[in-house]
């Protein structure tokens, strides 16, 4: 037999083999799907939040000034007032952020990309010479007559993008909001309005199944990965949208997609991807801009949406004790740190540790309307020097009320404890948090 004997076939990306005359089929591995799937689901997690936003009212190039604590997505931080925006560029027009003089507390304003990855900052510590008034976003290489009085230029690789600003409540909470409400966006002309992807809304508990893959067009097309290393993920993903449309694929992808695919992602989640645990806290070896990590992207976008670059903030996170017992609610832990080793130590700017629940990763409800522990709480230090934490349903005895951060009887949760402007071992990835202890072991 010769070679032109033989079924014609044809790759696509490596992954899509179509062979034949007579009809279509395709064969993916279950790691070749779960791979495919986990890498799709952080840029849905993404569309979802944005669809979810202009549902609620946001309109391209205006900004939404959050009440202190009013945010809802995963994992927020509660130490900042926070103000929201999707911007629209292209060839004809930019977006002017008005940015006020800020001089004696933590500010950022953060732009990401449809994949939740950290394009630009604007603060003192990327503008030194000035870090306050008008700064044009435009799109790359987008020739627009700017106003005379713009401050700098940062160009995008996208035509759309999500800004958060943040402004640190510090001790004064009423100058944080008057602060807050000075930033501002307009744009320089009206730009085209970008199509918002309409792909699944998802419950956070209840991720998609095949109708991910039937989605991938949608959501790849709309926003392209800048990763180029991530390109082979992203035609894999396009080539299983395809092969879906036929009803016996569809239904055999729907079930490696529930049977293996959402378990590889959950065994992923307590290192977050490829980072470290130790003293039950975990490290991510990414955050703000993943490079080929997508593993970590997703999750990352999953379980705390809008992560700042490692030099902004480092997250570390906890859902076990030092025993690898699960955190509930029904017991009582303290978290206790030497006093050459106090939080204050590894941040320039500030710290603080909320509990979250481990479903919809939202602050835990209580009657104190208390969900973090940080130094405007004014917590006690020991007789040696040292910081007891104290995580329990009701304040324990000896844990002076500013230590305790009230947790839910019958619920399991995790801690996130930030630390922003990181110095010491938090900036150089050698300091871990101490490890939880449950009182009554």
């Amino acid at each position: 037999m010769t070679w032109k004997h033989l079924p014609i076939c044809l790759a696509i990306a490596t992954e899509l083999l179509i062979c034949g005359s007579a009809g279509a089929t395709s064969q993916f591995s279950d790691e070749d799907v779960s791979e495919a799937y986990i890498y799709l689901l952080g840029r849905l997690l993404v569309t979802r939040q944005q669809q979810l936003d202009f549902q609620e009212g946001f309109k391209w190039n205006e900004i939404v000034h959050r009440e202190p604590g009013k945010v809802d997505w995963p994992n927020p931080n509660l130490d900042v007032a926070y103000s929201e925006a999707w911007i629209a560029v292209d060839e004809t027009s930019c977006t002017i952020a008005t940015v006020p003089e800020i001089s004696d507390r933590y500010f950022t304003v953060q732009i990401l990309n449809g994949w939740g990855e950290t394009l630009a900052n604007i603060n003192e510590r990327v503008f030194p010479r000035k870090s306050s008034g008008d700064f044009a976003i435009c799109l790359r290489d987008a020739e627009v007559s700017l106003p005379a009085n713009v401050t700098s230029r940062i160009d995008l690789p996208v035509r759309q993008a999500r800004v958060l600003v943040r402004v640190a409540l510090g001790g004064d909470r009423d100058k944080a909001v008057a602060l807050q409400h000075q930033f501002a966006f307009r744009a320089t002309s009206a730009p085209k309005a970008p199509q918002i992807p309409q792909t699944p809304i998802f419950a956070l508990e209840m991720l998609p199944g095949v109708e991910a893959f039937e989605a991938a067009a949608v959501a790849l097309d709309s926003e392209p990965d800048l990763n180029p290393g991530l390109q082979p993920l992203a035609d894999r993903a396009r080539a299983i949208g395809a092969a879906v449309s036929d009803p016996a694929e569809r239904t055999r992808i729907d079930a490696v997609i529930h049977d293996r695919a959402l378990a590889d992602f959950a065994k992923a989640g307590p290192p977050i991807g490829h980072g470290t645990i130790h003293n039950g806290w975990a490290r991510p070896a990414a955050v703000g801009v993943y490079n080929i990590d997508y593993i970590t992207r997703t999750l990352i976008n999953y379980g705390g949406i809008w992560a700042n670059i490692a030099p902004e903030v480092m997250y570390y996170r906890a859902s076990t004790d030092e025993t690898g017992g699960k955190l509930s609610g029904d017991n009582v832990y303290t978290l206790t740190f030497p006093k050459d080793a106090l939080p204050p130590r590894f941040a320039k700017y500030f710290w603080s540790v909320i509990a979250v629940d481990t479903a919809h990763f939202r602050v835990l409800p209580n009657s104190l309307e208390r969900y973090l522990i940080n130094e405007q709480s004014h917590p006690q230090f020991g007789n040696d020097g040292s910081l007891t934490l104290y995580f329990a349903a009701d304040r324990p005895e000896a844990a002076p009320d500013g230590n305790w951060l009230p947790t839910q009887k019958g619920q399991d949760y995790r801690l996130t404890f930030r630390f922003y402007g990181p110095l010491d071992g938090v900036s150089n990835g050698t300091y871990w948090p101490p490890a939880l202890v449950k009182l009554g072991q």
